[in-house]
């Protein structure tokens, strides 16, 4: 609703029309504008404690004395005639909230959680939470990747970039789990899903590791769940160059059937015992049976792709050596005693070695150079008859 603007001084309130208006009607005396003093008119007094208990419940300082002031205050008012029901009540209003405040806040810290609430909901509001989706680079503000971010820059990843993104995942919890087991789950399941994308493990440079973006408990009060796997710089003064994606959308038919059965080996070779085969030998018969089943599916997926006339004796030569290895690994799986398993095992590796597949890569484009992990360095030459493995 709209309030009209006061009388300015040319025309005081409750005036007759100015002469101009008044047409053929005659000019008449404007009234004056005031207030005549009379001792009669004098406006009753505000209560003191009324006034009182408004400031302590506005300031919530000691509000149950706020709320005593106003009671009192109500009463004084009655009896006396005095001004200041409005205050007093206003003041036992906001006293009595300032109570119940103090009570749920002794219980359980609710005062502290409904100002994280109250800004939870605003930052959600403003867009606080973000989403990068697989295959898109970016920079960070401040160019690290730790810490807490709030929002990215996203770039071209043809040119320098702090980060790429190759995979989001959604969590499933209801309620908030902890910090510490957000990581662990992201830490987890980032990591297994690296080589869907960078399908080459030995394409990612040796100082690129994982880093994820994860809710925070603000972000999952407004729904956040989603965790944002991504590549990084372990040198925060380094960034990326290129994309480091190759996947079905990046390789030919011959890669793409070589990295696929690679992986089964990989797989099966990740899920090694911790202890030493002395401690543990069922442990490690039970892995070396594994590895034997991952060397004959990997076999198999290998001899069923017909590659390209440059990569087809390499990639044979490959296949007689994953084969001979799985004998190898098999007997590892049966053996008596730890000595049995490691002779076993020792030959069964050394079939494997990752040096034994640079030919192999060469002729399917790949890249030559093991990663250090895997004892690379060099031009990717390594012991062997020539012969190539993958690991």
């Amino acid at each position: 609703m709209a309030i009209p603007p006061p009388p300015g001084p040319e025309q005081p309130q409750g005036s007759y029309p100015p002469p101009h208006a008044q047409g053929p009607y005659p000019q008449l005396p404007y009234r004056t504008w005031g207030q005549g003093y009379s001792p009669y008119n004098r406006p009753a007094p505000v209560n003191g404690l009324a006034i009182a208990a408004l400031v302590l419940g506005i300031l919530c300082f000691l509000p149950a004395v706020g709320l005593v002031l106003g009671i009192v205050a109500l009463r004084q008012i009655k009896k006396r005639g005095e001004r200041g029901t409005g205050l007093a009540v206003g003041g036992m209003v906001m006293s009595s909230l300032g109570l119940v405040l103090i009570v749920l806040g002794s219980l359980g810290g609710f005062w502290a959680d409904f100002q994280e609430g109250f800004r939870d909901a605003a930052a959600g509001a403003s867009g606080v939470t973000f989403s990068v989706d697989e295959g898109e680079c970016f920079d960070a503000p401040d160019g690290s990747l730790e810490g807490y971010a709030y929002d990215v820059d996203r770039v071209p990843c043809t040119g320098r970039h702090d980060a790429e993104v190759f995979a989001n995942f959604t969590m499933q919890q209801e309620s908030y789990p902890g910090e510490d087991r957000i990581n662990d789950i992201a830490d987890t399941k980032c990591y297994a899903l690296q080589d869907r994308y960078a399908m080459d493990t030995w394409a990612v440079p040796d100082d690129v590791d994982v880093y994820y973006f994860t809710p925070t408990r603000q972000s999952w009060r407004v729904g956040d769940r989603e965790i944002t796997c991504m590549f990084g710089n372990m040198d925060e003064k380094r960034s990326l160059t290129g994309s480091l994606r190759n996947d079905a959308t990046t390789l030919d038919a011959d890669q793409l059937a070589y990295l696929e059965a690679a992986r089964v080996l990989n797989t099966a070779m990740d899920t090694a015992p911790e202890e030493y085969v002395e401690d543990d030998l069922p442990g490690h018969r039970k892995w070396a049976d594994r590895v034997s089943d991952a060397l004959t599916e990997q076999a198999e997926l290998l001899r069923g792709h017909t590659f390209e006339p440059g990569a087809a004796k390499p990639v044979a030569a490959l296949v007689d050596d994953i084969e001979a290895a799985r004998k190898e690994w098999a007997k590892a799986a049966g053996a008596r005693d730890a000595d049995a398993f490691q002779r076993h095992y020792d030959k069964g590796a050394e079939l494997i070695d990752p040096h034994r597949t640079v030919t192999a890569r060469k002729a399917l484009g790949l890249d030559t150079t093991p990663p250090e992990y895997l004892g690379g360095g060099g031009d990717g030459v390594g012991g062997g008859d020539g012969d190539d493995a993958e690991v």
